[in-house]
């Protein structure tokens, strides 16, 4: 008997074949929950509804009016919504001085609206208690150069995670966000194609290795199952929380002048 069974998820940010959201439904599935996943690009989402037995919909959770047609979908076809996955990101570089203030708002839409978007209309669909385990960062709580838009936008959204799981506590609704660290992920393909690269950030973990999707669906499986946790931003990186991310200057990728320079 699944940890799931009978259970009905979505898993928005799914689309990357191996990553986090991906691995997430799979496990989803192998656990008994019937599944409805969804991201931006709706290509990729096909193949994983065939290996979830579940159904794919394109969904940006930027857009209010899908995420409502998304969490729609999952009680129009199952009867309900009992857990919820919002692993969909935008990743933003750039310094405070230098960065358009259009990419802080463009990450704020993603990665902070996107999730409120998301508990509201998730919570509403959820009658009998349920789950919502959103996708943070530990750039939310270790400053890291060059993504100061990104970091404070998982950070709010890390407030919002505990404001929610106190509002729809009375519900029997957890809400609770991931903080990866280093993590193989599409998003960060092209940086772990770097020689030498995985090995630096790697020195930074405690236990010495970057994330792999299984790592993460094990967490999210967790917090999505009978465990008596809400309003949390949990660390998922081997201990990465105790330490930092490697510089820039630290990096084998960085050659020429440091971006981060505000003049």
């Amino acid at each position: 008997m699944g940890v799931l069974d009978g259970k009905v998820a979505i898993v928005l940010g799914a689309s990357a074949p191996g990553g986090s959201g991906w691995a997430i439904a799979r496990r989803f599935a192998e656990e008994g929950a019937r599944l409805v996943v969804g991201a931006r690009s709706e290509g990729p989402l096909q193949d994983l509804a065939r290996l979830t037995g579940g159904v794919a919909m394109r969904c940006d959770v930027a857009s209010e009016g899908d995420v409502v047609a998304f969490v729609g979908k999952a009680v129009e076809t199952y009867g309900g919504l009992d857990v919820a996955v919002n692993a969909a990101g935008l990743p933003m570089g750039g310094t405070i001085a230098q960065a358009p203030l259009e990419d802080a708002r463009a990450a704020m839409e993603v990665n902070y609206f996107g999730c409120l978007h998301f508990i509201r209309h998730s919570a509403k669909a959820m009658t009998s208690g349920g789950s919502i385990v959103l996708f943070s960062s530990m750039a939310a709580a270790q400053p890291m150069e060059y993504v100061y838009s990104y970091g404070c936008a998982k950070a709010a959204t890390d407030c919002l995670v505990r404001y929610a799981a106190v509002e729809y506590g009375r519900k029997g609704i957890k809400v609770n966000s991931l903080q990866p660290g280093p993590i193989r992920s599409d998003m960060a393909s092209g940086l772990w194609e770097v020689p030498g690269m995985e090995e630096v950030y790697a020195r930074e973990v405690p236990l010495r290795r970057i994330g792999e999707p299984e790592d993460y669906a094990d967490a999210a499986l967790w917090l999505a199952g009978p465990s008596y946790v809400t309003g949390l931003n949990l660390p998922v990186s081997g201990g990465n929380q105790l330490t930092r991310m490697p510089y820039l200057s630290e990096r084998p990728d960085m050659v020429g002048p440091d971006p981060t320079n505000a003049q």
